[in-house]
C-alpha cells in the first residue's frame, strides 16, 4: 500500500520511505566546534510534549540544534547532525556531524540538559547516550527489539523509555548519574489486541510519561491501541493498567498532552485523523474521542506528530503527503480542537516537529526533501510564518533545538 499504511508490508518500508536499505554506513569523525553547553532545564524532558520550559525571551546567542537521520540509506547522513540556530531569526548554521551512532532517527534530552539520547533504528535495535559537554558517546544498550523509532526520558531523569516499531514492544533502561545507560530492566511486547486492518503485527510508535509521572503510555499503530503502564521507579519494570482503543484501522502514531494534564491529542497516521482524549490520572486510563480532520482534504496524507503550545491555546499537526502544518485552536476548556488553517511546510514529508525551548520557533524535519523548515510562532494568535529558506540536512527525520 502507500507510504503510511504500508506498515502491512513490514516496518522498514513504511518507516523509511527512502528506498532500499544498505548496511550501516561507515563513518569518519568530522571536527566541529562545540555549541554552547545546554543549561539544566533548557530542554523538554520529552520533546513530544513540546511544552517549552524556562522561557528565554531575551536569548540572542546561537543555540544548539541536533538533527536525526538514517545512516544506512542512500543519501542519508553520517550520524547526528550538529548545528546552531539564531533564537530570534530562526536561521540555522551547520557545524558538523557526530559520527558513530547508527540510524539516529529520534533524539531526546535528559532533564538536566547534559546528555543526549538517540535510537539506533536497526534490526538489532539499541539506544545510545551522548555527553554533550564533550560529545563523548557513553555507550549503547540493546532495546530487546527491532526498529526502535522513539524514546523519551522519564521526568525523574532515572529512566529511558523506548519504542520498538518493528517488534511492537517497549523497553526501559536505567540512567546513572553520569547520564550513561544501564542494562535494560524491562521489555514488554504488545500481544493483545490483534493487529488492526492491514497490519501484520504490533508496531509501537511512541513511549512517553503522563503528566502525573506515575504512568507511562505507549502508542501502538499496529494494534490501534494506547497502552498505559505503571512504572516501578525503583526497579524499572512495567505493569499494564489500561488500554484505550481507536477505531479499527486508525493507526495511532503520536500522542501529546495538554499542559493541564487532563486532555491529550492523538494523531492517527493511517486514517488521517486526530482525536481528543481524556486522561484519568488516578487509573491511567485514556478515553479516545471522535476522529477529526487534519486539513489535508481528499489527498493522501499521513499525520506524523502533534504539538501543543506551552499556554495550551494552540496545537499543530505535521501532515506528510499534504506537506503542511495544521493549526488548531484548543477550546471548550481544552476538550476540543478546532481546525483554523494549514500552512505549507516548505518541504516534503514533515516527519517530526518541535518547539524551541521558549516556544517562539517551530522546527519541522522534512524527510524526503532532506530539509529542516523553521517557523516563527505568533504568541497572540498562533499563526506560523516561515523564517527564511529551509536548512539542508540529509534525510532529516528529527530536529531537537535546545
Amino acid at each position: 500500500m502507500g507510504s503510511g499504511a504500508g506498515a502491512a508490508s513490514g516496518g522498514w518500508s513504511r518507516r523509511r520511505f527512502v528506498g532500499a536499505l544498505g548496511g550501516a554506513a561507515a563513518v569518519t569523525a568530522l571536527p566541529a566546534p562545540a555549541p554552547p553547553r545546554p543549561e539544566p532545564g533548557h530542554g523538554a524532558t520529552n520533546p513530544d510534549r513540546a511544552t517549552p520550559a524556562d522561557p528565554q525571551p531575551h536569548a540572542t546567542a546561537p543555540r544548539p540544534l541536533y538533527l536525526g537521520t538514517y545512516t544506512s540509506v542512500e543519501g542519508g547522513g553520517k550520524g547526528i547532525g550538529l548545528a546552531t540556530y539564531d533564537p530570534t531569526s530562526g536561521s540555522i548554521t551547520g557545524t558538523g556531524v557526530l559520527t558513530g551512532v547508527a540510524d539516529p532517527s529520534y533524539l531526546a534530552l535528559h532533564p538536566d540538559g547534559r546528555t543526549l539520547y538517540a535510537v539506533d533504528e536497526q534490526d538489532d535495535g539499541a539506544v545510545t547516550a551522548v555527553r554533550l559537554a564533550d560529545r563523548a558517546i557513553l555507550g549503547s544498550r540493546s532495546t530487546g527489539g527491532a526498529g526502535p523509532c522513539h524514546l523519551s526520558v522519564h521526568p525523574s531523569g532515572n529512566w529511558l523509555l523506548s519504542a520498538n516499531y518493528t517488534s511492537g514492544s517497549v523497553a526501559v533502561h536505567p540512567i546513572d548519574g553520569s547520564g550513561a545507560l544501564g542494562e535494560r530492566t524491562d521489555v514488554v511486547k504488545h500481544s493483545t489486541p490483534a493487529p488492526g486492518p492491514g497490519q501484520q503485527g504490533p508496531h509501537a510508535h511512541q513511549f512517553i510519561t503522563a503528566p502525573d509521572g506515575g504512568h507511562v503510555l505507549a502508542v501502538d499503530l499496529g494494534t490501534d491501541t494506547v497502552y498505559t503502564y505503571r512504572l516501578d521507579e525503583r526497579r524499572g519494570t512495567l505493569t499494564e493498567v489500561a488500554q484505550a482503543h481507536t477505531r479499527p484501522g486508525a493507526g495511532p502514531r503520536h500522542l501529546t498532552f495538554h499542559p493541564g494534564g487532563r486532555y491529550a491529542y492523538l494523531a492517527n497516521e493511517v486514517d488521517d485523523t486526530v482525536t481528543v482524549c481524556t486522561y484519568d490520572s488516578t487509573t491511567g486510563g485514556l478515553t479516545i474521542g471522535e476522529p477529526q480532520p487534519t486539513g489535508s482534504g481528499s489527498g493522501t496524507n499521513y499525520p506524523a506528530q502533534i504539538l501543543v503550545t506551552a499556554d495550551g491555546s494552540y496545537a499543530y499537526l505535521a501532515n506528510r503527503g499534504h506537506n503542511s502544518l495544521a493549526r488548531y485552536a484548543v477550546e471548550a476548556d481544552r476538550a476540543q480542537l478546532r481546525l483554523l488553517d494549514t500552512v505549507p511546510v516548505s518541504g516534503d514529508f514533515p516527519r517530526q516537529i518541535a518547539f524551541s525551548p521558549d516556544g517562539t520557533l517551530l522546527f519541522a524535519a522534512n524527510q524526503k526533501s532532506g530539509t529542516v523548515s523553521v517557523f516563527q510562532v505568533d504568541a497572540g494568535n498562533g499563526e506560523l510564518r516561515l523564517a527564511g529558506e529551509p536548512f539542508a540536512s540529509p534525510v532529516a527525520v528529527c530536529a531537537l533545538p535546545l
